[in-house]
């Protein structure tokens, strides 16, 4: 779809809100996003849903999640409703669409490139993420999910199974014969453990499942976190997990885990089973992106090899048993 479409698609969708004008392209991966003007001079996000990802019922869950996470005190975008009072707003194309209040700040990262900033402050910045990552469990736990909500499940089956929500990472067409047996061995190795620990009682429930350094945005100290388009059912360390992915090869990679464990626990307790999974949802997440590569990515795309790249370094790690981090 071009950039003249998708803006077309956008006007369509603003009519659905009180006084929503002036889209803005932003951004144009999983689904387009929009900068607009809400009513009253305040500041929003539009989303043209991607068609064929999630279904409606379940971006309808998400929208509930945010609202009453932000009505929790939770630093998350809140929904804006339609004007029939509705969270979603349908397209004659047969997209969904839905506008979120405006989230100032500025990103932890962009990319994949070296984060600015000494240990210290490093150490300070993911305290900040672990402790929102923290705040957004416990107060989800709090809540009474209503009848009919629906999420991807990043559970075992979700993550391992035969048709990961992601797609089946060890069956990459760009991976060598080797790297093809490693990752079904990382898979296997990656299943008994998490089979343990969840027979051990490992912390379940709503996670956010994709916080990216894109995803974290700062304004001033206070972390928010954003883009809840993957939010799911899964483990809580995974959430920690994705938020180590993409610093595994920072300078100061313990300092930010160190951070990171610390200011989550200082909201919710993390056990000695939580701590020595962490490497294996780290591994996880790696094998994860991998996947999902497969149906977005075009064959020459230079981010395939590299996320293969790095699932295999780090499936080789966890599974010799050498320390991805230290915790200081």
């Amino acid at each position: 779809m071009t950039e003249a479409e998708t803006l077309s698609l956008a006007e369509e969708a603003i009519a659905h809100w009180e006084g929503c004008t002036t889209p803005r392209l932003l951004s144009h991966r999983e689904n387009a996003v929009f900068a607009i003007a809400l009513s009253g001079g305040r500041r929003g996000v539009l989303r043209l849903h991607r068609r064929g990802y999630q279904s409606a019922d379940a971006i309808r869950s998400e929208l509930w999640w945010m609202q009453a996470l932000a009505g929790s005190g939770v630093a998350v975008p809140c929904p804006e409703p339609t004007r029939d009072g509705a969270l979603l707003a349908h397209l004659e194309d047969g997209r969904v669409a839905s506008v979120l209040s405006w989230i100032a700040g500025t990103p932890l990262a962009s990319g994949a490139g070296t984060l600015d900033g000494a240990a210290a402050e490093q150490l300070r910045r993911f305290a900040e993420l672990g402790h929102a990552i923290g705040k957004l469990h416990v107060a989800t736990d709090r809540l009474t999910l209503p009848q009919g909500f629906s999420r991807p499940h990043w559970d075992i089956d979700g993550l391992l199974g035969p048709a990961p929500f992601w797609g089946r990472f060890w069956d990459h067409p760009a991976a060598s014969d080797a790297e093809a047996i490693l990752l079904q061995e990382a898979r296997r190795f990656a299943r008994e453990r998490l089979s343990t620990y969840a027979a051990a009682g490992g912390d379940h429930g709503l996670i956010h499942a994709d916080l990216m350094r894109e995803n974290v945005l700062f304004d001033g100290p206070r972390a928010h976190l954003i883009d809840f388009d993957d939010c799911g059912f899964g483990f809580r360390i995974y959430d920690l997990g994705t938020a180590l992915v993409p610093n595994l090869e920072e300078p100061e990679l313990d300092a930010i885990a160190t951070g990171l464990l610390e200011g989550y626990a200082s909201e919710r307790g993390l056990n000695d089973d939580d701590l020595a999974m962490l490497p294996v949802f780290v591994m996880l997440r790696t094998l994860a992106s991998v996947g999902w590569t497969m149906p977005r990515l075009t064959s020459d795309d230079p981010r395939i090899r590299a996320y293969l790249n790095r699932a295999v370094r780090t499936a080789h790690a966890v599974m010799e048993g050498r320390p991805l981090f230290r915790i200081g």
